[in-house]
């Protein structure tokens, strides 16, 4: 199916809801019973694990075995990690978040110069998936490519304000480098070959994007979600997230935890191809935002992925007689259609794949 070089119905900025001051959201945005957000206590009692990198680079081979534990754990047990002394500047790390805000906060004319499509969904945006009449998530977001280098185009990231394609050059490169650090790390702790996973992912001609999402204050939280449940479709998202107000909820067994941001910490989540490349043995995990009836909330999801026309499929190292191949090969661009046309739809998509 090709997706249309337009939407199919009009579209409303969450922004602009939110700035009526109406006490009440538009039926568009009300999700489901089953689907409306928990606000119980029990959900902030626990936290995604904390790792801190230094010893990977400073510490003894003991000291960076340990470490390497850690993340071997999160990564099977959670599928979600915050990491502290990543190697980006808590200057850049800041400047990234704040250059974003400022966006959002420029005046509408500024920011429809950069109206998205659903073709690419590069530009400034406010909904996923084409259908008419869904229900829509309470989110303004912008989306960026910057690998594979022939997609990338500073034309298309926003001029306003001035500064922002400078700092969100740096930090993106940034990024760059600790995703394949962390693919290196996780072939070692699989048993793999230390570049397995780098080129499982096509080498260096890998896909980098960026979705800054804008979660407006909402005045029925209890009603809609600023992001619905989902696992990350490409190979490992990096968040930078709004240190002041919490919104990402990540689900554990039944419950859905609550995370609380460390100071300066990128949120890692592994997402379905590299599921399916460790033939399950890390698991890409069912996330969801919530929102907040007096705060906004500004964060952003950096997407690692693997090269759009390389068939992703479990290593051979991990298949065996008694763990035999969970999921069919696919290529990471046929994949990511699915989520560009239904939108998020929980884990739909990576159970499809699941071998007869």
């Amino acid at each position: 199916m090709d997706l249309p070089i337009g939407w199919l119905e009009p579209v409303v900025r969450v922004q602009t809801l939110s700035d009526t001051g109406s006490p009440v959201i538009p039926d568009r945005y009300i999700k489901p019973l089953v689907q409306r957000p928990s606000f119980n206590t029990q959900s902030y009692s626990q936290n995604i694990p904390i790792i801190d990198l230094y010893e990977l680079t400073n510490g003894s081979a003991t000291a960076q075995k340990a470490v390497m534990d850690q993340i071997s754990i999160a990564c099977r047990e959670w599928g979600f990690f915050q990491v502290l002394n990543h190697g980006i500047s808590d200057e850049l790390v800041d400047g990234a978040r704040e250059v974003w805000k400022e966006f959002f906060h420029q005046p509408m004319e500024v920011k429809q110069d950069y109206a998205n499509t659903p073709n690419t969904y590069e530009g400034y945006g406010s909904r996923l998936g084409i259908q008419k009449g869904a229900i829509l998530d309470w989110n303004d977001y912008f989306f960026l490519y910057y690998l594979p280098s022939k997609l990338k185009d500073h034309n298309k990231w926003p001029s306003q304000p001035p500064f922002l394609r400078d700092v969100i050059e740096e930090y993106s490169k940034e990024i760059v480098r600790l995703g394949k650090d962390l693919l290196r790390i996780f072939s070692i702790n699989l048993g793999l070959q230390e570049y397995y996973l780098q080129g499982a992912f096509g080498g260096d001609d890998i896909g980098a994007c960026l979705r800054v999402n804008f979660y407006p204050k909402c005045p029925q939280p209890d009603l809609t979600l600023g992001l619905s449940s989902h696992s990350d479709p490409g190979g490992m998202t990096f968040l930078l997230p709004d240190e002041n107000v919490s919104g990402l909820q990540v689900r554990k067994g039944n419950e859905w935890v609550t995370v609380k941001p460390a100071r300066h910490a990128i949120i890692v989540n592994i997402g379905d191809q590299i599921q399916v490349l460790t033939n399950g043995n890390y698991k890409s995990v069912e996330h969801r935002v919530i929102v907040n009836p007096d705060k906004e909330r500004v964060s952003l999801a950096y997407f690692f992925n693997p090269k759009s026309d390389v068939l992703i499929k479990p290593a051979t190292e991990l298949v065996t007689s008694t763990k035999p191949a969970l999921y069919q090969p696919m290529t990471y661009g046929e994949y990511r259609r699915f989520i560009r046309t239904e939108g998020l739809q929980g884990k739909s998509q990576l159970e499809s794949l699941k071998s007869p």
